[in-house]
């Protein structure tokens, strides 16, 4: 008797201090197990997305995308400012929608289902009911509103938002947070935080301002508040260069994050990612080294680089980008307004062959990266083909020839096939190579002959 008293009396106590029911450690890792894919209003509309564009984009995933593996539909960046501006943010007299726990809350001038403080709930449901996922952008820390207000920190007893705050190392580019003190109180505001997110239905969240300087304690309170919140929520860490050295850190911790600054749709951007992942590829799973978003189709509608466009790079270039992260098994986040796509846009998101690749490769690593040369390999374990990608970095008006030796990828002879056209490129012996002209490339799949 005595021992059943105490169990229930355990499982009451539970129930009665709000606590979630909580995943294990790592258990996180299984929640992405190929590398995400989806559409980021930030590309496209800066800080200023709207709930009737989020639809457009969703429907036409829905329409066009969800049957290639496409699933995410991710709101980015200052969905709770009422007057915010495309082209740089308004800092001078932002008016932030904060709930009575200095919670951020959607901006209803912008997303109207959000009125009578339903939040994204009535936005992610129609997400859902496509057959998709949804996904929100925040930046770490308090807002600063909160703290000037000493809002209460929800699930704590009397502590405030002005007690678990600290200016001095606060965001340098964008203004509304303070960072958060592993104090008293710092864990329950990110536990209330995600509480909420998850009663909305988020499905993934992108968190700024976390990766330069690397914030380690604010990520492990992250992880703990995403663990204990019942819904499983795949974190992205952004954005900048990741330290190298924090790279087992943040494979534990997050689902994917940034290895560089934001990649536009200029070549130079893609050549210094190249560069950068030369670092990464013993992390490539469980968890996702991020390339950034996809700067292709139609870009800068409302933006922050420029003007209203169609991607500023050639055909070469597109197919060279598409090429580098999906061998490279990077999250694929589309950035381009998704309705505007024209036939070649689309193209480059719903080939099979190239998608299977991306999803099915394993053992990612790069040949070499010389002499504006790059050859990155990877493998597919259920079928046993070989893939390989070989790149012309040269701005050279000429074209120049990229070569393997069949030996550093274990065969002698081999038949190839492009995985973009689907048409055999010819037999192989001892050797395998292109003439490729500057700034493209050339996706391979390579099956054993000897």
């Amino acid at each position: 008797m005595r021992k059943t008293f105490l169990f229930f009396a355990i499982i009451l106590l539970g129930y009665s201090s709000g606590e979630s029911a909580q995943f294990k450690s790592g258990e996180f890792k299984n929640w992405a197990k190929t590398p995400p894919m989806g559409w980021n209003s930030w590309d496209c509309y800066g800080p200023t997305v709207e709930e009737h564009e989020v639809k457009s984009n969703a429907d036409y995933m829905a329409k066009h995308l969800k049957k290639y593996g496409w699933e995410y539909i991710v709101v980015d960046i200052r969905w709770f400012v009422e007057n915010d501006k495309a082209g740089g943010y308004n800092q001078t007299d932002p008016r932030y929608v904060l709930d009575e726990y200095g919670r951020y809350q959607p901006a209803v001038n912008r997303f109207p289902s959000a009125k009578d403080g339903k939040g994204f709930k009535e936005l992610a449901d129609y997400v859902h009911k496509k057959g998709l996922k949804f996904g929100i952008h925040i930046m770490r820390g308090i807002p600063k509103e909160a703290v000037a207000k000493k809002l209460p920190i929800k699930g704590t007893n009397g502590i405030t938002a002005d007690k678990i705050y600290t200016d001095s190392i606060q965001c340098t580019w964008l203004r509304d947070n303070y960072t958060i003190l592993d104090v008293p109180g710092a864990q329950e505001y990110y536990n209330s935080i995600f509480e909420l997110y998850a009663s909305w239905g988020v499905d993934f969240i992108k968190i700024d301002d976390l990766s330069r300087p690397y914030h380690q304690a604010e990520i492990e309170m992250i992880r703990k508040a995403i663990d204990r919140c019942g819904r499983k929520i795949v974190l992205s860490t952004s954005p900048g260069e990741t330290p190298i050295d924090k790279a087992d850190h943040v494979k534990d911790h997050a689902n994917m994050w940034r290895m560089v600054d934001d990649v536009w749709d200029e070549w130079r951007h893609i050549t210094h990612l190249m560069k950068i992942s030369e670092k990464w590829y013993d992390y490539i799973e469980p968890t996702w080294p991020d390339c950034d978003m996809i700067p292709l189709g139609r870009i800068s509608i409302r933006g922050e680089r420029g003007a209203d466009r169609m991607s500023r790079l050639t055909k070469d270039e597109q197919y060279t980008l598409m090429n580098l992260f999906t061998i490279f098994k990077s999250p694929l986040m589309f950035g381009g307004d998704l309705p505007s796509n024209d036939a070649f846009t689309l193209s480059l998101l719903t080939n099979k062959n190239v998608l299977k690749m991306h999803k099915e490769g394993t053992e990612v690593r790069q040949l070499f990266q010389q002499d504006k040369k790059l050859a990155i390999t990877s493998r597919n374990r259920k079928t046993g083909e070989v893939y390989l990608a070989l790149f012309n970095l040269s701005d050279e008006n000429n074209k120049r020839k990229v070569e393997v030796n069949l030996s550093e990828i274990g065969m002698q002879e081999c038949s190839a096939t492009d995985l973009w056209s689907g048409k055999k490129t010819g037999f192989y012996s001892g050797k395998i190579s292109a003439e490729l002209p500057p700034h493209a490339s050339l996706l391979l799949k390579l099956k054993k002959t000897k």
